[in-house]
């Protein structure tokens, strides 16, 4: 290989790192941002509402902000109890969590089911909702988990939960406890009572299933479980 050859493949290595590490800064910059203020549509909002209007062209997204003090301790408490009962020791990533959701994967795979386990903190969840997609690809879970680190340093948990409980996905159409508790409920987030949030809590996993389904014997039962866990674990 020719000297100029080299320096060539040298230089375009160099330059990816660099274009790598100005985008990972860019990153960190929108975590800052969105540490002060609130976001609007997400990517995963946006994905969703393509998809609804490849249908419907005039279908909508149900979608309103509501801070924190406004969103019910039971909810709190339910989604931590259902989603991620370390969420407030924890630094971001449970990497047993990972590998053990990655071992049920597989043996799902060899059985030939569809059926897959996340092993995903909230905060994980945050940074792929608020920054990524619903793609599944061993690149965005690596960029999902760069992502994380950066949000549990420039985060409180208070916040974080803040905006995972706003930007979650509750239904087809349906983002956010403000949303959930008005198409659910016909309430407000902040009156949820203990067993309305541990169903809300139990639907995350697959929430457009359970808007078309509604209260299954399963999805009674799981919020059954999350309601008797629910005083078990703590809240920022």
């Amino acid at each position: 290989m020719s000297r100029p050859f080299r320096r060539l493949i040298l230089g375009a290595g160099l330059a990816s790192i660099l274009a790598l590490l100005l985008y990972q800064l860019g990153l960190f910059a929108m975590v800052v941002w969105f540490n002060f203020r609130d976001p609007g549509a997400t990517p995963v909002m946006r994905e969703t509402l393509m998809t609804l209007r490849s249908e419907d062209p005039e279908a909508m997204l149900d979608y309103q902000w509501v801070p924190y003090e406004r969103i019910s301790t039971n909810l709190k408490r339910a989604v931590i109890a259902s989603e991620d009962t370390g969420f407030t020791e924890h630094d971001g990533v449970e990497w047993e969590a990972i590998r053990k959701a990655w071992a049920y994967n597989q043996r799902q795979a060899d059985l030939g089911r569809d059926r897959r386990r996340g092993g995903s903190t909230i905060t994980q969840q945050v940074a792929k909702n608020l920054f990524l997609s619903n793609e599944r690809s061993y690149l965005r879970k690596g960029q999902e988990l760069v992502l994380t680190y950066m949000i549990e340093v420039v985060m409180s948990k208070a916040r974080i939960l803040e905006l995972y409980l706003n930007i979650a996905q509750w239904g087809r159409n349906v983002f956010g406890a403000q949303a959930a508790a008005r198409h659910y409920y016909r309430g407000d987030a902040t009156r949820l009572s203990s067993a309305q949030a541990a169903q809300l809590a139990a639907m995350l996993p697959n929430p457009a299933y359970y808007d078309a389904h509604g209260a299954t014997r399963y999805l009674r039962a799981r919020s059954a479980t999350i309601q008797a866990r629910m005083r078990q674990v703590d809240i920022p």
